[in-house]
């Protein structure tokens, strides 16, 4: 693509620059907040219980993960919406709307009357207004990134939008430290009930204070030049699948880029959390302090990388990255996994279980499951348990050497505690905590890696007047299903198969498609110009 940096005539003062970069990355901090504030709930359960109960905590899990990924699915909707609006009417006053609907959609979850209260309204509602979050979020992140990268002078602009990246990082640690701080404040009680909404209702402070400095901003003076010269396309939705050479791009964007990024950067955080609170049992609070400092000290890898883009180019890092992960991506978790809860670990080293039976079909989404041996399966991935299954010709399990035939509740659970498998609630030690943040720490370098020079990456790939909507759609597709449904369809592995590191497998072959997209589609030409 041609370069279409600001000349040094044009570069905005040094005060001008940071306002750029500090408001388009706080309003990305405040837009993703609301967005992952759903998430982070929803991996403590609290979401599931207020607004899809199911009698059944595995269903309950999923349908608030659905719940989850039915915002992302419709990001790609509002990439076309708004990518067409800040492609005709500019970039500043396009994500002036976005971020209005994102605050006042996520106020709205945080007003719902729970299922308890309404009933199937509630469930409705909620998804309703993710629907709302969805096409905020479609139009958000690319009018920040291009705002960015278009006030960026020739060299610095991997650097400047690494902030927009870092942004949606922070999103996620303001949304951990929101939670932690009213669950400190308030009894524990207090919080189950109705405290969890006011997360939700902060989201209009956030809202205030991102309005106060996205109205101080001027236009992009790439855009000002191009509205000036009568450049701008009539229909740059239409034109972005016309334009020469786009749709390669595009393809390239959605598999190559947005899919593998967002793939590692969910699972550097909500698979992270989740693993922690569902499957290693360990304390909720506990869980999200590990999680969110682990994910705050992995922040400066995003600045990092997109610097060094602007001076090996782009293709580099994340090429790089995408091999690291599927190298280090098992190692990673499996250290995680017996630093959390080393007990549990040991426990199903030794004394695996094993349920035995000629019918062992098993639906998480069944109520009731249909056969004995799918009974005894439910009741294992409640509580976490790892499992396999072998064939055979009447149903039992085997708990190590002990078998313990078709168990109820009670002595499927004596049986576990027999055999050195301890459900409760664990505090790791000091140590395990360190070791637990260092791995974090890799599997946010990982993201780091990936995620750092694409803001900058994507913004060249494709000409001024079609920008929004080219960078958006891709974007908004490959992070919307991809990652979107990530949670969604890594748990349902895992209740699937019993193996609490099988979704994982999901991370790992989405990254090996972005690896061979991204080989096949992008060339370097290593002076921080990527195109396809």
């Amino acid at each position: 693509m041609a370069d279409d940096s600001i000349t040094a005539g044009e570069e905005p003062s040094g005060a001008d620059i940071r306002l750029v970069i500090s408001a388009s990355a706080l309003g990305t901090v405040f837009e993703w907040y609301d967005f992952f504030i759903y998430g982070t709930l929803a991996a403590s359960g609290i979401i599931g219980r207020a607004f899809f109960p199911a009698g059944n905590e595995t269903v309950q899990t999923l349908l608030a993960w659905a719940g989850f990924a039915v915002g992302f699915g419709f990001r790609p909707l509002g990439a076309a919406l708004f990518g067409y609006l800040g492609d005709r009417l500019g970039r500043k006053y396009t994500f002036l709307v976005t971020i209005t609907l994102m605050g006042v959609a996520t106020a709205g979850v945080g007003l719902t009357p729970s299922a308890a209260a309404i009933g199937f309204a509630a469930p409705v509602v909620v998804l309703l207004l993710r629907v709302a979050q969805g096409l905020a979020l479609g139009g958000e992140y690319g009018g920040a990134a291009i705002y960015v990268a278009e006030h960026s002078p020739a060299g610095r602009s991997g650097f400047y939008t690494s902030f927009i990246q870092a942004g949606v990082v922070g999103g996620f640690i303001l949304s951990l430290a929101v939670i932690l701080f009213f669950k400190a404040v308030m009894p524990a009680a207090a919080w189950e009930a109705w405290g969890w909404r006011l997360p939700f209702l902060f989201s209009i402070v956030l809202l205030a204070i991102s309005l106060w400095m996205r109205l101080k901003l001027s236009e992009s003076p790439v855009f000002q030049k191009m509205r000036a010269a009568g450049e701008r396309v009539a229909n740059p939705l239409k034109a972005s699948f016309t334009y020469p050479g786009n749709v390669k791009r595009m393809i390239v964007a959605l598999f190559g880029i947005a899919a593998g990024l967002t793939v590692i950067w969910y699972t550097a955080m909500f698979s992270v959390l989740s693993f922690l609170q569902a499957t290693m049992r360990v304390e909720e609070t506990t869980a999200q302090l590990i999680t969110g400092a682990g994910v705050l000290m992995g922040t400066g890898w995003f600045l990092l990388f997109g610097h060094v883009s602007d001076r090996v180019g782009r293709k580099r890092p994340i090429v790089t990255g995408y091999v690291l992960t599927l190298l280090l991506l098992f190692p990673i978790f499996f250290t995680i996994g017996a630093a959390a809860n080393p007990k549990l670990s040991q426990a199903a080293e030794v004394s695996p279980v094993v349920v035995h039976g000629a019918d062992c079909s098993y639906s998480p989404f069944d109520k009731v499951q249909a056969t004995a041996c799918g009974q005894v399966l439910d009741a294992l991935s409640k509580r976490g348990v790892p499992y396999r299954v072998a064939t055979g010709e009447t149903t039992h399990v085997t708990v190590g050497a002990r078998d313990i035939g078709v168990p109820d509740a009670a002595a499927l659970d004596a049986a576990l505690e027999r055999a050195g498998y301890d459900l409760s609630r664990v505090v790791p030690s000091a140590g395990n905590i360190a070791l637990i943040l260092l791995a974090i720490l890799a599997m946010s370098l990982l993201s780091g890696i990936t995620y750092g020079p694409v803001a900058a990456l994507l913004s060249e790939m494709f000409p001024p007047a079609i920008r929004y909507s080219s960078l958006s759609i891709p974007y908004h597709l490959g992070t919307g299903y991809f990652g979107g449904f990530l949670p969604f369809i890594s748990q349902y592995i895992v209740a699937k198969t019993g193996d609490p590191y099988a979704g994982l497998w999901y991370t790992w072959g989405v990254t090996l498609l972005a690896l061979l997209v991204a080989m096949w589609g992008l060339a370097d030409d290593r002076r921080g110009r990527t195109v396809a």
